[in-house]
């Protein structure tokens, strides 16, 4: 049977939030089995619980924002991401202030800390989201379209394809495609960084966006460039990024999925839009659940093993 997995110790960071620019301290803790991933913000005069699930989503400009009432916790994508790439279903997440820290950008620092933690199986079956009906969502037109589906799909996949217009981008692949059969999540995906230009630096934090960005948890562009001096950790690291935050957008689902995710441009906004849809469309996917790995999909039987 695939088990459910929580983490064997509690483990905290700091860091700073990309979009407030504020300190905060993460804390990593165990979880019962069918807890899923529980936000709590610990910094107010009674802690506010916040389940990662997609209807909890209040805002996605630049991030994936869970909300409740006037409490949020923002950019919880990259968390999200490594949590779905090491197969954790139970999690509770306590924070300082109102944002995940951004570390270094990507997933990876995520993904060390909770190996650092430790993988802890438990005593209940992994319950997984069986996509059964094509389901997609769709935004503009011509040139601006944007899309993102979900199609049936024996394990998981996802194909991205980006159009930025921007040198530096265009000089690398603007499409994408793994298969967690045969792709590693923490090779592959994990140390993608998110990216942004300079150009757009003052309207975002004019906005309250973008306050703690800086070289060390984002590749920055000038109009024709990356600045950053070690230039990228993939070839295609753009595109591999835009992966990263599907892999952590479609985690709100609650539960990890075994479909195909096919997507044009597509952003937090697009993806928790397709996240919701799904869940709507109750005729479209089932739950199940896999007596051993021989009879789940290898996506599920590689990355998930213990080191």
């Amino acid at each position: 049977m695939l088990r459910q997995r929580t983490i064997q110790k509690s483990i905290s960071t700091k860091g700073v939030g990309l979009h407030s620019g504020r300190r905060v301290e993460i804390t990593l803790r165990p979880a019962a089995p069918d807890t899923g991933i529980v936000f709590h913000r610990v910094d107010l005069p009674e802690v506010v619980d916040l389940p990662a699930l997609a209807d909890q989503v209040g805002n996605t400009r630049m991030a994936s924002v869970l909300q409740q009432g006037n409490v949020r916790v923002s950019t919880v994508e990259h968390l999200m991401s490594a949590l779905a790439g090491l197969g954790i279903d139970n999690l509770h997440v306590d924070l300082t202030a109102e944002e995940v820290p951004i570390m270094d950008g990507s997933a990876g620092t995520f993904v060390y800390l909770l190996r650092s933690a430790g993988l802890q199986e438990q005593m209940a079956p992994k319950s997984f989201l069986r996509v059964l009906e094509t389901v997609e969502v769709r935004e503009g037109e011509g040139d601006n379209l944007k899309w993102a589906r979900l199609e049936p799909y024996n394990g998981f996949a996802l194909s991205f394809a980006i159009d930025f217009h921007h040198p530096a981008i265009d000089s690398t692949a603007n499409f994408a495609e793994v298969d967690f059969e045969k792709d590693s999540y923490v090779k592959t995906i994990a140390r993608a960084r998110t990216f942004g230009f300079v150009s757009e630096v003052e309207a975002l934090r004019a906005a309250g966006l973008a306050r703690g960005g800086s070289l060390d948890n984002a590749i920055v562009m000038d109009e024709y460039r990356v600045l950053n001096t070690d230039g990228l950790r993939y070839d295609d690291e753009f595109v591999k990024h835009k992966i990263l935050d599907a892999i952590g957008d479609l985690y709100l689902i609650g539960k990890p999925l075994v479909a195909r995710y096919v997507a044009c441009k597509s952003g937090h906004g697009l993806n928790n839009q397709l996240a919701r849809a799904l869940l709507a469309r109750q005729d479209s996917w089932e739950l199940i659940s896999y007596e051993s790995t021989e009879t789940a999909p290898k996506s599920f039987s590689q990355e998930w093993k213990f080191a």
